[in-house]
């Protein structure tokens, strides 16, 4: 609050107040047995509190919307379980109606239109009401990342401590949001975990979580996200990697989303101390507690068991070294997982800079089978895995990047489309996506992004392009 209260008890005197900047100014009598109340101000200058107010206000009302919007979901599921019942039982009655159409009447047939329309307009409610759901959510979650990024803002430039006491009811928020879309996508989406899908459709607003662990803008290079395939009580941990360099020579981990934001890593693993295991690039991931990573020297495939602590690597045949991604250097090898499995992507002299992507045998560490693509990899924003498809991406403009590539692994077939997204700043160093949520995480100018994904529901439908 603006004005902190303090609360004097007197048995009966005169109070003067002095004159103090920056205390008001009050003289005033007494009565024995009152209590006398002063009020201090703290100027802007000093530490935001006017600013942290009106934030505080503002996530009241963002609470109180959150908490509508879950109590509709909870509807939403409610009513759809109902209307499955309906569908099933009309389903039934018509399979019996054909079977022995001469058995019923004029009037029996067209109670079971009447029914078809009944549900029809159901559905047509229902998605309708949805729609608007899902246009608040969006809403919300802008006022939230606006509000986040002022918050760090404050942080670096005033007492950390104080504002970080705010940050945790934003934190709170932010994970509350996360959960009621996530429940949200849930009623039309795939189970997490499935590829009961066709391709994706679209991509989520940019969701901004954080500066980086540093508070450092300077760290550019870098990545975060969750394990792909977590050890059992490890579901919820977080891991984040960065530098002002695209050498890498530490991973923090993190035992939740909560100590991620709060920069409280439960384990920091240092990849040069007694032994040189430093690596490059930005196209790490981390599968099985384990550190997947481009090995600096020799040029190879890293794996360090943050378990065990302990490093292997394997020299990918012909892989050069001489073709980056579009954003950054030193992204030759670059890892990705699905649902699938273990994969990575790198190009060749022979190849003449296009994409092969490899299929990792994880146990035995080893490229199991390769997939030459027709796509340049310099020209190329990054790429991902979901599902053995892989897709690539490009910018369009300064605020605007587009999935425009995808190769199938298991057609081996190709297609060019177009699936816009937007970008929280021009450029960025990492993108990946993660099975465990069907999110993308993205590292953006030292920044913590990430995005929902969507899927078409027809397996054999793909945007594209003619």
């Amino acid at each position: 609050m603006i004005a902190i209260l303090f609360s004097l008890l007197f048995v009966g005197a005169t109070l003067a107040f002095q004159s103090l900047d920056p205390w008001t100014e009050k003289n005033e009598t007494v009565i024995p047995g009152q209590s006398c109340t002063c009020e201090a101000f703290l100027p802007d200058t000093i530490f935001p509190l006017g600013e942290l107010e009106l934030l505080e206000k503002s996530s009241i009302q963002i609470s109180h919307k959150l908490e509508l919007e879950i109590s509709k979901i909870e509807l939403f599921e409610s009513k759809l379980t109902v209307y499955m019942e309906k569908i099933v039982n009309l389903t039934l009655s018509i399979g019996i109606m054909e079977k022995d159409p001469d058995s019923y009447t004029e009037v029996q047939i067209q109670e079971v239109k009447i029914q078809i329309k009944q549900i029809e307009a159901l559905i047509v409610e229902l998605k309708a009401s949805i729609e608007i759901s899902s246009t608040v959510l969006v809403s919300i979650q802008k006022e939230i990342t606006s509000m986040i990024v002022i918050l760090t803002q404050l942080e670096i430039k005033y007492d950390k401590n104080l504002v970080l006491l705010t940050r945790r009811e934003y934190i709170k928020l932010q994970q509350k949001l996360e959960e009621c879309e996530r429940r949200h996508n849930e009623i039309f989406e795939p189970n997490i975990g499935s590829c009961d899908h066709g391709f994706i459709s679209r991509l989520s607003k940019p969701m901004i979580s954080h500066l980086n662990a540093h508070l450092n803008a300077g760290h550019r290079y870098g990545g975060w996200g969750k394990d792909s395939n977590p050890l059992p009580t490890s579901e919820n941990m977080y891991w984040y990697s960065g530098s002002s360099s695209t050498l890498v020579t530490q991973i923090n981990v993190y035992a939740d989303y909560y100590r991620l934001i709060m920069r409280q890593p439960m384990k920091t693993h240092e990849l040069y101390t007694t032994r040189d295991w430093r690596g490059l690039g930005n196209n790490y991931i981390v599968r099985g507690n384990t550190l997947y990573y481009q090995f600096r020297d020799p040029f190879s495939m890293g794996k360090y068991n943050m378990t065990s602590q302990t490093m292997v690597y394997r020299v990918v045949p012909n892989a050069s070294n001489k073709f980056s991604y579009f954003y950054s250097a030193n992204q030759n090898l670059d890892f990705a997982a699905d649902e699938n499995g273990l994969w990575v992507t790198y190009a060749t002299e022979e190849s003449k800079g296009k994409l092969l992507l490899g299929k990792i045998d994880e146990a035995a560490f080893a490229l199991k089978e390769v997939y030459e693509l027709n796509v340049y990899k310099p020209s190329v924003g990054n790429t991902f895995m979901v599902c053995g498809v892989l897709y690539a991406t490009r910018s369009v403009d300064i605020k605007t990047e587009e999935i425009f590539y995808t190769f199938n692994t298991h057609t081996r077939q190709e297609s060019h489309v177009s699936i816009p997204f937007e970008k929280f700043q021009e450029t960025y160093v990492y993108l990946d996506y993660n099975p465990t949520d069907q999110k993308l995480y993205m590292y953006n100018n030292g920044y913590y992004i990430s995005y929902h994904v969507w899927f078409h529901q027809n397996k054999n439908k793909a945007q594209l392009l003619i």
